[in-house]
């Protein structure tokens, strides 16, 4: 090429059209259907989250607090290492998701056209399960008052039930969620030997802590923030027997005024008689130690079922100190599966993690949990690194629990999970 042509062609190449700008990010074409699809769930009036997302005037001063959550996946809450198992509620916000936040924080937050704006979302009014047919509310509002600790406070409501009642959606409610940190509802079978001191319909603390897994008839639902309604897939229910209690297990959190809660448990009975039972159960232990400063500290607990089941969702429990959690199968034939690997935990949200319908595991099977504690001064939610930490139902205290839900035939014996098969005699010589 001569030095002519050379010289035309950078000349037009400095005048050629500059590149496109990318499009401008704005509320209401771009940032409001990430927010539906991603946030609004819980940034919503009612809902676990302080401040609602719903419309521009709301969700324009939080921008940039909006980009962080989402550039560090802090929100929305989803903990579970992409790379072990796969879950049918991933609550995860996609990269495009993410940088089309981001862009609009960095752009100036601007509004847009509102005629570009999606349909409001459709949220369930008050329950998030259907209509409930039964609902069992605490007898009395408990008082919390505006200070100090409030132990796990206890009310037995019965459910007044006649008959056998198949139940396919259990939601807990609280009545104040301002002071209300988690509800456990349990059943207790009829003739069960558990809190039996106790008086129905009023509150008490169970003098060495009520515990929970002496329940005869199970864990029915559970509120914390981020745990969703009992929801269970067709076919499957959990039982409550007739004449059985519904236990409520409160923990309540002053948070500086005095206030009242009623809270309460709505269930929806099967339309069709379910082919599988599900139980909630748990790879647990309440023997450790935590040392002080420990920024590591490991805790395994496990647990053999000896008969076949479908595994249907994996919940990881602990307090403050709670880092990081496992959960494993390891199998009759030796073979270890990882199922859930939470590298990140967060004690603020309690996720169920939901597989995919087909998980059977087989009889024999040992499913191991390993928890990480951190007791050191790093961890900016540790009330005390200095004292050694111990199991206790305070969230300055710890826990243990790898929650699972299994799924078994409705006429399976549920302790058959639990019972080793009786071993077979050696036959008499010559025989």
């Amino acid at each position: 090429m001569n030095r002519t042509a050379i010289l035309l062609t950078i000349a037009s190449a400095a005048f050629a059209a500059p590149k496109a700008s990318p499009p401008a990010v704005t509320f209401y074409k771009d940032v409001l259907p990430v927010l539906q699809r991603n946030c609004q769930n819980c940034h919503r009036p009612g809902e676990a989250a302080p401040m609602a997302f719903l419309d521009y005037e709301g969700t324009r001063p939080w921008a940039k607090a909006i980009k962080e959550a989402a550039v560090t996946r802090k929100m929305p809450p989803w903990f579970a290492d992409p790379h072990v198992g796969k879950f049918t509620n991933d609550r995860s916000m996609s990269q495009a998701g993410i940088d089309t936040l981001a862009r609009w924080a960095d752009s100036g937050a601007k509004a847009g056209n509102p005629k570009d704006a999606p349909a409001p979302a459709q949220f369930a009014s008050g329950w998030g399960i259907p209509q409930p047919d039964a609902v069992f509310e605490m007898p009395e509002a408990f008082e919390v008052k505006d200070s100090g600790t409030v132990e796990y406070t206890y009310f037995i409501v019965p459910s007044g039930f006649t008959e056998d009642r198949w139940v396919t959606h259990a939601e807990a409610r609280p009545g104040n969620r301002e002071v209300v940190h988690h509800i456990i509802a349990f059943l207790r079978e009829p003739g069960s030997s558990w809190l039996r001191n106790y008086p129905v319909g009023k509150p008490f603390v169970p003098k060495g802590g009520g515990g929970g897994s002496e329940a005869s008839g199970g864990f029915l639902t559970a509120f914390a923030p981020g745990l969703p309604p009992e929801q269970l897939r067709p076919g499957q229910a959990k039982l409550i027997k007739a004449g059985s209690d519904i236990v409520f297990q409160m923990h309540y959190t002053a948070n500086g005024k005095a206030t009242v809660d009623r809270s309460k448990v709505g269930v929806v009975f099967a339309k069709e008689p379910p082919t599988h039972r599900v139980l909630t159960l748990g790879a647990s232990t309440s023997k450790f130690v935590i040392p002080p400063h420990a920024d590591n500290h490991r805790v395994d607990a496990s647990i053999v079922l000896h008969r076949d089941f479908e595994l249907l969702a994996l919940l990881p429990h602990m307090h403050v100190r709670g880092k990081a959690f496992q959960m494993r199968a390891v199998y009759p034939t030796g073979e270890t599966e990882d199922l859930l690997s939470v590298p990140r935990y967060d004690f603020n949200w309690q996720l169920w993690y939901q597989l995919p319908l087909g998980k059977v595991i087989p009889k024999g099977t040992r499913i191991e949990a390993t928890a990480w504690y951190d007791n050191s001064r790093n961890n900016k939610s540790n009330p005390n690194p200095d004292v050694a930490v111990r199991w206790g139902d305070q969230s300055w205290e710890e826990m243990m629990i790898g929650f699972f839900n299994a799924s078994i035939p409705v006429d399976a014996a549920p302790v058959d999970l639990f019972r080793a098969p009786k071993k077979k005699a050696d036959a008499p010589a010559g025989q």
